[in-house]
């Protein structure tokens, strides 16, 4: 192992404040939102398709950009990151491990999370390449950033069908977190234990997977 890439939403940040200022925006209370993420995460969709079941016909895009403008737009802080986050990613640095954030995020997260100062070697997101997973475009990407062949290359996620999978069909080792809704839904799924070379539950596990082969 030589490069640790990790996903975003789920992995390093928690997405309470996400949702729950588009359900402020959009004038709902924030435990229906939740639930309308959790049955489209259920049923295979993209989450965004949670909002249009609230506002159907929702220009995402235009109601983005509304937000930013009306000062309600998107927020990271410190208190965002799941706490394993910083020291986990600190150690991997600590053992030689090249890190690389890149997941499915606008290019202002990648602002916020740049800002954030994690130790990490390299920051970006999906809007900021113009590709986003699942596509073999990104993970194309995700290998020019890790520096290191796939083989050498773990990429960490919380969701199959745009982690675990399409990392692993891309040649690169895979780790399934399980955390968040996506990755608690299908923490135990049999294809996901099969395809995944580890199944973890704290971004800690790293750290002893890495020891553990040397």
């Amino acid at each position: 192992m030589k490069t640790f890439v990790f996903d975003i939403g789920e992995t390093l940040v928690r997405d309470d404040r996400y949702w729950g200022s588009w359900a402020d925006w959009l004038g709902m209370p924030r435990h229906t939102l939740s639930a309308l993420v959790g049955a489209v995460t259920a049923q295979g969709l993209d989450n965004s398709e949670a909002l249009r079941l609230v506002k159907p016909g929702i220009d995402i895009p235009a109601e983005y950009a509304a937000r930013e403008a009306a000062g309600r737009g998107e927020h990271l802080d410190e208190s965002d990151l799941y706490e394993d986050v910083r020291p986990t990613l600190a150690e991997l640095r600590q053992l030689g491990m090249r890190v690389v954030i890149a997941g499915n995020q606008t290019v202002r997260a990648g602002e916020l999370l740049r800002a954030l100062d994690l130790p990490a070697d390299v920051v970006t997101t999906s809007e900021e390449w113009g590709c986003a997973k699942p596509s073999a475009e990104f993970f194309e990407r995700v290998l020019e950033a890790s520096g290191a062949p796939a083989r050498d290359t773990v990429y960490v996620g919380d969701h199959p069908a745009n982690d675990t999978f399409p990392a692993a069909r891309a040649g690169l080792c895979t780790s399934h977190i399980r955390r968040g809704p996506w990755g608690h839904l299908w923490g135990g799924d049999d294809q996901v234990h099969a395809t995944a070379d580890w199944v973890i539950d704290s971004l800690t596990d790293l750290v002893g997977i890495v020891t553990a082969r040397r």
